[in-house]
């Protein structure tokens, strides 16, 4: 057999260790913050490429706060001030800047000069470009650990549920027909004719049920993650957050942000997440029941 040519690994954004530690640590103590240090809490996750620049009148009037709850926020993770928590974002700010929020800034620059010229072609472009930036910030960030845990609960797996509801349906229903070419059970809940609550009596100890939602989280998404739970399925979550709902429930957490393209968000790294996920679950659970003789003579 000709052995594959090793390939060239490619060069990695350097890590940012103390903010890693900073956002689980938010993480950690989410549940146990109050709402207006829940509202910092999530901004400083979803704009964590931000922070370092962001003034604190900047930080306060977006999370509709007063500064001094800003600075109650740091010193609840032990800093001094908001200047001190700030440095650690500030620190490597120049390989952690995020294409995809570059790209929205220009997006803005585009509207304002081009004074609604833009042609049916100009505006794919965008599109386009705005997926492909929000695919790199998505490579660079995703954690390869919690994927590989998200593949395992779902090779553990003799049963799998699907939800996702309005946006996310159509990842729900992508991955639900992918998975599908598994040997596992695989369902969609779908709550056609407003039976989830029958639906969820399927649910059994051991299945694993996968949730996509995202801000402001579907109502019923919650509630089919909550009585899986419940029933003793396990849970994998895709959503746009460590401190959404569904992560506080979810044996793995996948979050997944999206760029936004003259203010309509993308879905291409979810689909590209969802694809992944098959993929990956298909060789796993494959590569030991092919016998070698039958992988040699396919690539005769």
């Amino acid at each position: 057999m000709t052995a594959l040519p090793e390939s060239t690994p490619e060069p990695k954004t350097p890590s940012n260790p103390a903010a890693a530690q900073l956002l689980a640590d938010i993480g950690d103590a989410y549940e146990s913050l109050s709402r207006q240090l829940k509202q910092i809490a999530r901004y400083v996750e979803q704009h964590r490429d931000h922070i370092g620049l962001d003034r604190i009148q900047d930080v306060a009037q977006r999370c509709e706060v007063q500064p001094s709850a800003v600075i109650r926020f740091a010193k609840r993770f032990g800093f001094s001030g908001y200047s001190e928590m700030q440095k650690i974002f500030r620190d490597g700010i120049a390989q952690q800047i995020a294409p995809s929020r570059n790209y929205q800034v220009r997006i803005r620059r585009v509207i304002e000069l081009a004074q609604g010229q833009l042609s049916s072609t100009d505006i794919a472009d965008e599109f386009i470009g705005g997926s492909i930036a929000g695919m790199q910030e998505f490579k660079r960030d995703l954690h390869s650990s919690v994927f590989d845990d998200a593949v395992a609960l779902l090779a553990d797996t003799q049963s799998i549920w699907v939800v996702g509801c309005r946006r996310s349906f159509a990842v729900a229903s992508y991955l639900t027909y992918a998975l599908q070419h598994t040997d596992k059970r695989v369902e969609l809940l779908s709550g056609l004719g407003g039976m989830y609550e029958g639906h969820l009596r399927g649910v059994r100890q051991g299945d694993v049920m996968v949730v996509v939602s995202y801000t402001p989280y579907a109502q019923e998404s919650l509630d089919c993650a909550r009585a899986a739970v419940a029933r003793g399925a396990r849970l994998i979550a895709i959503t746009d957050s460590q401190m959404s709902p569904l992560a506080a429930m979810a044996a793995a957490t996948l979050v997944v942000h999206e760029s936004s393209t003259f203010g309509f968000r993308s879905l291409t790294n979810t689909m590209c997440l969802a694809q992944s996920l098959f993929i990956a679950l298909a060789y796993r659970t494959e590569l030991s029941s092919v016998p070698v003789d039958a992988a040699t003579a396919a690539e005769r």
